[in-house]
């Protein structure tokens, strides 16, 4: 990188790309105080700020790579930038002696045009530009629009309606247009704000270790490099490509269903009982009960089921979560270690989870996250015979709690889904089962990519709505998988039912066509399911699902290709457009379209009601039509059928693999 000072300034250069630039009469950096207040509810967060003092620091004096800040000529430095890197990577070190300083706002240079992506996971919106981001670990909320009766009846009833930035999964990084990426080292609050023409702002609650630059000359190698960065995920299962990962909770009688949907020709890889462990009954319905062990009353000969099932290519998937119940078999043994969180007082700190309390195990006392890794996924999961799991809750860390590292909970609240990944990846490291084992996660943070082998995209409303529904799934593939997430999925037909909103077979059933088109299928009961269609309750919805599946089972030569990629280059599994067509700008702003690959065109039908469906196809390449084999040019926005059992997609003609797509019209 390279600093070039002006008469009042500076500019500092990455590779060619100004991003940095300083003036007295407009300085990139402000420094200042904040007093925070912060409720939690639920894994829900009420945040505000009072700002006690933004000062703008217009003075900067450079010497060598240094850069010191202060508010006039002849005032001490209140912050350092120690400037570091070479051309195509580079960081700026934070350092400052006032301790004062809380809160840190950087403006970075920003040009007409320019696009921005990534902070995380984002369900909303794949292009960042023209609004703010906060980025905080929390529960997405339900309806996530503020204008919709969902979002106010969710927020009246327990503020939890959410808005378009909230995300189990953000991430203090984003890249350019411009062909650079920008990362915070931090776990504290931070937001990006990209609502100026002019510059980005970024703002931090705590003073960072440092900011990190990165130049590529293409996106492909920019997010090669952001991979490499963040760290590349196990190749999936060789199982998984067998078919869908079933969701049922109904006990024993998994087991009966599991066998009507596989006679119905579906193609299944794995069964996932959420209730493994039992339920409990409260006034709120039933509950999972949270020791994190089987439940042979529920589930009578469990471990003889599971062989059973794997002698036929079937693999058997539970779940668990940092919570452990306080009237378990497994609270007193945590708590004589002395392995949870605590509380003021010292005492262990016990969270209401509505009827139930639990205590939070202190994945910052080693000794505790070892104890869970061990004790609880090890010897009672995957030495039971599970080959995966739902691995929840990694949002939900309570902001008061005291910690066993003396780190205030504040600052470890976005660092605890990647500490919670850590501990599952640690447990299958520890039976030489890393890519064998499959856990999903929807929580997430920097540094998760290296030990979670799969992403979940949460809790989506069971509809076809613009923030919560189907195709907000397509935007938290591109955005997260840009940082090396190369692998994503989501539950088919949707989970929250709430107020009356139930899934419709349509629903369900273009959901399963864009799952077909994913790295992972599986299906999810909801939380309500008794109120909400389920896949084998409707012949019809049936019959598409196991075609979808099949579908899925026809093209795994074509997703292990990008495995095999994912695992040498970080590429993710679904891409957006520009990543292959950076030379076509309309490609950009493209976020209800995703490649599969770089060799399919995938449009999910996201509306309700829908017979045809329109797409723009990325210039450069000719397109054709899987149902109809129609050719279509480039540079074009193209409508075709689109009936039930022929979600839009289309091939790159000219592809390795064009008569393994075309032989999708017989699957």
């Amino acid at each position: 990188m390279q600093i070039q000072t002006t008469s009042t300034g500076f500019d500092l250069i990455l590779d060619g790309r100004p991003i940095l630039r300083h003036r007295s009469e407009a300085p990139c950096l402000f420094v200042g105080r904040g007093d925070a207040r912060m409720d939690m509810y639920r894994g829900n967060f009420d945040i505000e700020d009072y700002f006690i003092e933004r000062t703008p620091l217009v003075h900067a004096a450079v010497s060598g790579s240094e850069i010191a800040f202060s508010a006039a000529p002849g005032q001490p430095a209140r912050l350092v930038l120690q400037v570091s890197g070479d051309g195509r990577n580079g960081a700026l070190h934070v350092r400052t002696d006032d301790s004062s300083i809380n809160r840190i706002w950087l403006r970075v240079h920003a040009e007409q045009g320019e696009h921005v992506w990534g902070g995380g996971e984002q369900m909303s919106y794949f292009d960042l530009r023209g609004r703010r981001f906060p980025l905080w670990t929390s529960e997405p909320g339900v309806g996530r629009d503020k204008t919709t009766e969902i979002t106010f009846r969710a927020d009246v009833m327990g503020k939890a309606g959410g808005d378009y930035w909230n995300t189990n999964y953000p991430q203090p990084t984003y890249l350019s247009s411009r062909r650079y990426a920008l990362h915070v080292e931090t776990t504290a609050y931070s937001a990006f704000d990209f609502r100026r023409p002019d510059f980005h702002e970024i703002e931090i609650w705590a003073v960072p270790e440092r900011i990190e630059l990165t130049a590529r000359p293409t996106f492909i190698a920019l997010v090669e490099a952001m991979a490499e960065r963040f760290g590349r995920q196990p190749p999936l299962p060789e199982w998984v490509y067998g078919g869908a990962i079933i969701g049922l909770k109904d006990g024993a009688g998994s087991f009966d269903r599991l066998e009507r949907i596989v006679a119905a020709g579906t193609k299944v890889s794995g069964l996932w009982c959420e209730d493994w462990v039992g339920l409990r009954h409260t006034s709120f319905g039933a509950r999972l009960f949270w020791d994190w062990k089987a439940n042979e009353d529920r589930y009578p000969g469990l471990r003889q089921r599971i062989a059973e099932l794997e002698d036929r290519g079937i693999r058997f998937l539970g779940y668990v979560n940092p919570y452990i119940a306080v009237d378990g078999s497994l609270f007193p043994e945590a708590e004589a270690a002395g392995y949870f969180a605590k509380d003021e007082s010292g005492k262990t700190a016990l969270v209401d989870f509505g009827e139930f309390d639990c205590g939070v195990v202190d994945f910052t006392n080693p000794e505790a996250a070892s104890w869970f890794a061990e004790r609880v996924i090890g010897q009672n999961m995957i030495d039971y015979g599970l080959s995966g799991w739902m691995a929840d809750f990694g949002e939900y860390l309570p902001i008061d709690v005291k910690l066993a590292n003396g780190i205030d909970a504040r600052i470890m609240h976005n660092a605890w889904p990647t500490l919670w990944a850590e501990v599952n990846a640690r447990a299958v490291e520890s039976r030489g089962k890393r890519g064998e084992i499959l856990f999903f996660m929807r929580a997430g943070f920097t540094g998760v990519q290296r030990h979670c082998p799969l992403l979940w995209a949460g809790d989506q409303s069971v509809d076809f709505t613009r923030h919560d529904g189907l195709v907000t799934v397509i935007s938290g593939a591109l955005s997260s998988g840009l940082l090396g997430n190369a692998y994503h999925h989501s539950d088919i037909g949707g989970y929250t039912s709430l107020f009356g909103n139930v899934r419709t077979p349509e629903l369900i059933m273009r959901w399963a066509e864009m799952g077909a088109f994913t790295p992972v299928m599986r299906t999810h009961e909801g939380n309500r399911p008794r109120d909400n269609l389920q896949i084998d309750q409707d012949p019809e919805v049936l019959s598409h699902f196991a075609r979808m599946t099949r579908i899925y089972v026809h093209l795994a030569p074509y997703l292990k290709s990008l495995v095999a990629e994912a695992s040498s280059r970080g590429l993710p599994v679904q891409r957006p457009l520009f990543l292959h067509f950076e030379d076509d700008a309309r490609t950009y702003a493209v976020q209800e379209a995703y490649l599969y690959g770089p060799d399919l065109l995938v449009a999910p039908v996201w509306q309700a009601g829908k017979a045809e469906w329109s797409t723009y196809l990325p210039a450069g390449a000719d397109w054709i039509h899987v149902w109809s084999a129609q050719t279509f040019a480039g540079g074009q926005e193209v409508t075709v059928p689109a009936p039930l059992g022929e979600p839009p997609v289309f091939y790159r003609a000219g592809s390795t693999f064009a008569s393994l797509f075309a032989d999708l019209r017989n699957a």
